[in-house]
């Protein structure tokens, strides 16, 4: 079983109004639910914008610390889900019907090796 991030592409800008975050909450909590039923749940939450970073690097074997995001974009990181799928098809569903609970761009991408 090979483990895949679903990665949830979060525009910047304005958050969606009230009831529309609502009704996405209730889609995931069902996505969720889907997948600790199937057995692909290994874990998943949200991201606090990227406002809020704080930046670790090596630099001249130093390390330095930097607030805020290392790059600027139209969009960031907004939350992640870690699903144990047997192949890249199926992930690929998951990502689907991500895709559809939360209305945004969702990248799948396989972990290198085995877990």
């Amino acid at each position: 079983m090979k483990y895949y991030l679903l990665s949830v592409m979060q525009p910047q800008g304005e958050p969606p109004a009230p009831e529309v975050l609502e009704e996405i909450t209730r889609r995931l909590d069902v996505l969720h639910a889907d997948l600790r039923e199937a057995g692909a749940w290994v874990f998943a939450g949200g991201l606090h914008g990227p406002e809020t970073a704080t930046v670790v690097r090596a630099e001249a074997g130093d390390v330095l610390v930097t607030d805020g995001p290392y790059t600027e974009s139209k969009e960031y990181l907004g939350g992640i889900c870690l699903i144990k799928a047997p192949d890249l098809d199926a992930a690929l569903e998951w990502g689907r019907r991500a895709t559809l609970a939360t209305t945004l761009p969702i990248e799948v991408r396989p972990f290198m090796g085995e877990a």
